[in-house]
């Protein structure tokens, strides 16, 4: 988010604590995709032997986008791991050469902005250079601009740059929380409408299968607290009302990386979808800063519960000035006479101001959804890995 502004200093204040439950992932159920002249067309996956998760390894060249995030990196560690032949894409070599977790991966530049320069002679999409692609893409801010340039656009040109290469599968790392924008609900967000028209052009092309892999949250995203709560402020949650607020059972990076080149090899993820949390039952927020209290030796918890109420009255605030700063600048009845380069200075600034808090409202109603949608997976299959909320937190210095 964009420095220097009241709007944006109080939403990263505000989000930043509740951030606590980001993206997920779960395994659909049947392969989305079951037309057999489709399927005829889509190339058979060389192997023969049942996949064995956390260790199957197809020997195929594999291509990392998005490699630098956070989940990207521990997915090219993992990949390499396996014994891949691994590139990582980024767009600085140089400071990418320092990345531990990049070792063993070939490093590689690229602009997933740039569709022509992705498929150039010497690029990761070079014809034949690749077999499997995996892709992390995902917009910093989930401003609806940046959403649709990055968790739409980009992540396109990726693919149509795969399937021009002769690429056999595409991964592809979304959000749980998509299923709002699927379901059409009046608060889904920007950025899961940009991962949904995605994931329907990955459904929709038939030159390659697909692994859709839709997380719950990260173990990352659920620890913001920590110094906050180490230094004797409380643990801020949002009330629902009656006792209740939102749940959340996160996966660590090492299991989600794992699961992610998991569908390399397993034919049961083939043209599906996988929602996917972590091994535990979940905490609620409440749970979480009693957990977090226990963690660093607090002898009480202390925890502040917010109405939820609170998100409305900023979002409707910051909506309110820029549908305002929008009309603002669309006036046209200015007084005769009036320098033109006032006028256009004029607009311009205002028609600025209504984007600054358009996103600063959209951001705040990312903050409102993660505090009131349980980000929670059921279902046995759903849930992956060994890695525990606790022992993560225990390990944060």
């Amino acid at each position: 988010w964009r420095e220097g502004t009241f709007f944006n200093s109080a939403m990263r204040f505000l989000v930043s604590l509740f951030f606590s439950f980001a993206a997920g992932v779960r395994i659909a159920s049947p392969p989305l995709f079951a037309a057999t002249a489709v399927a005829c067309r889509r190339r058979a996956l060389p192997r023969a032997v049942e996949a064995v998760p956390g260790e199957s390894c197809t020997g195929e060249k594999v291509v990392v986008v998005g490699a630098t995030g956070y989940i990207g990196k521990a997915v090219v560690r993992e990949s390499v791991r396996r014994g891949y032949a691994t590139t990582a894409v980024v767009r600085d070599a140089a400071k990418a050469a320092g990345e531990p977790k990049f070792e063993g991966a070939r490093i590689a530049t690229a602009d997933v902005c740039d569709p022509p320069a992705l498929g150039a002679a010497g690029s990761p999409f070079e014809k034949g250079a690749v077999d499997v692609v995996i892709s992390c893409l995902a917009s910093r801010s989930g401003s609806k601009k940046d959403s649709f340039a990055i968790d739409y656009q980009a992540t396109l040109n990726c693919l149509d740059a795969a399937r021009a290469a002769g690429a056999r599968h595409f991964v592809l790392l979304s959000a749980f929380c998509v299923k709002s924008a699927e379901r059409k609900d009046p608060y889904a967000l920007q950025f899961q409408y940009a991962k949904m028209e995605f994931e329907a052009k990955l459904r929709e092309q038939t030159e390659m299968t697909y692994s859709i892999v839709r997380p719950t949250a990260f173990f990352k995203s659920v620890s913001g607290q920590l110094e906050v709560v180490n230094s004797g402020a409380p643990f801020v949650y949002f009330d629902l009302g009656e006792g209740r607020c939102a749940t959340c059972n996160p996966i660590s990076e090492a299991d989600l990386a794992a699961a992610l080149v998991d569908t390399v090899a397993d034919k049961s993820k083939e043209n599906a979808l996988w929602n996917l949390g972590g091994p535990d039952d979940g905490l609620s927020m409440k749970q979480q800063g009693e957990m977090v209290a226990e963690v660093l030796g607090k002898e009480e918890a202390k925890l502040l519960a917010v109405p939820i109420g609170l998100f409305d009255v900023i979002i409707g605030g910051l909506q309110g000035g820029a549908d305002l700063a929008l009309r603002a600048s669309r006036f046209d009845a200015w007084p005769e006479g009036a320098p033109e380069w006032l006028v256009k200075g004029l607009a311009s600034g205002l028609a600025g101001l209504a984007q600054s808090l358009e996103d600063s409202a959209e951001f705040g109603r990312i903050g409102r959804y993660y505090a009131v949608e349980d980000m929670l997976t059921t279902d046995p299959a759903d849930k992956y890995g060994r890695g525990a909320p606790r022992p993560h937190h225990e390990r944060i210095p």
